[in-house]
């Protein structure tokens, strides 16, 4: 069975349903919380398994309650952990969320552990025995992404870097980068025209593709858009589905599209099966 890798972040996020997200200055009035198991690293590598290949992950958590949840959560969902490691005296990360009644939300982390992830742990032959397609994200320093890129490189590993959240990627990082997805806001924020439609997105895609050999502008409810080797061109509208939350689909996206790509399917493929998963999160299936 083929292996994706995942290097990144894991966070204890607080959930708080409220009618509506609230403004600067304003105290809006919740109706619940609960924990929920997150980081875009750990959600990927657990959306991974969930999409039917071996999933194992690099990270860090702290010496704390967080910790334990969160590794019973990426057993539970499948993922290899024994390459997580704990920082002492470090809390591990978390994030607090909102959800309004529509199932949109706002968020804030804090890394804490995340950015003690060490890079000479990504030299063990052990974390990539086996491994097909190496999964990054910008939660944790870009420090730990390159040193991830450089050596899947070495391996013959194909790297998928989901650029979120946006922050500017190094030239020496962008060279390694194999598949880059990004939705309309970090897209625009990487130099491209505002993405309102799928066309407009494929120009985004195009303009993104003179700088990697695959790029993916996904955006949200109208669909995605690609640009692949050999100019390959895709536009994908999105599944109509009634929107429980939209929490998370974008790493249920990355996780599936990544499990095939590492059993080889082709990129049309690929980002069909990766956007179905999405609107069936989405859908709260």
């Amino acid at each position: 069975m083929p292996i994706v890798l995942t290097v990144g972040s894991l966070h204890y996020d607080i959930m708080v349903d409220a009618d509506h997200l609230p403004r600067k200055d304003e105290t809006a009035i919740g109706s619940r919380w609960f924990p929920k198991f997150g980081g875009k690293g750990g959600n990927q590598a657990v959306s991974a398994a969930k999409a039917g290949v071996e999933s194992r992950m690099v990270g860090a958590v702290g010496n704390d309650d967080f910790a334990s949840f969160l590794r019973a959560n990426l057993t539970k969902g499948g993922v290899e952990d024994r390459f997580i490691a704990t920082v002492p005296d470090v809390g591990s990360g978390m994030s607090v969320a909102i959800q309004d009644a529509d199932g949109d939300y706002a968020a804030t982390i804090v890394s804490g552990a995340n950015l003690h992830i060490s890079a000479t742990a990504l030299t063990d032959d052990a974390v990539w025995n086996g491994v097909s397609v190496l999964i990054l994200q910008n939660e944790v320093p870009e420090v730990i992404n390159l040193a991830a890129a450089t050596e899947a490189r070495r391996r013959g590993v194909k790297t998928l870097l989901n650029a979120a959240p946006w922050r500017p990627l190094g030239k020496e990082l962008r060279h390694f980068i194999d598949v880059l997805v990004v939705n309309a806001v970090e897209a625009e924020m990487m130099g491209t025209q505002p993405v309102c439609c799928l066309p407009s997105a494929a120009e985004a895609a195009k303009r993104l593709a003179d700088q990697f050999e695959t790029v993916i502008v996904t955006a949200g409810s109208i669909g995605l858009a690609a640009w692949g080797a050999d100019d390959e061109r895709l536009q994908i509208p999105a599944e109509k589905v009634q929107v429980v939350s939209s929490h998370g689909a974008g790493d249920a996206f990355i996780g599936t599209l990544a499990a095939q790509l590492a059993n080889g399917r082709d990129l049309e493929l690929a980002c069909r099966a990766a956007s179905a998963a999405a609107a069936r999160h989405v859908a709260g299936q």
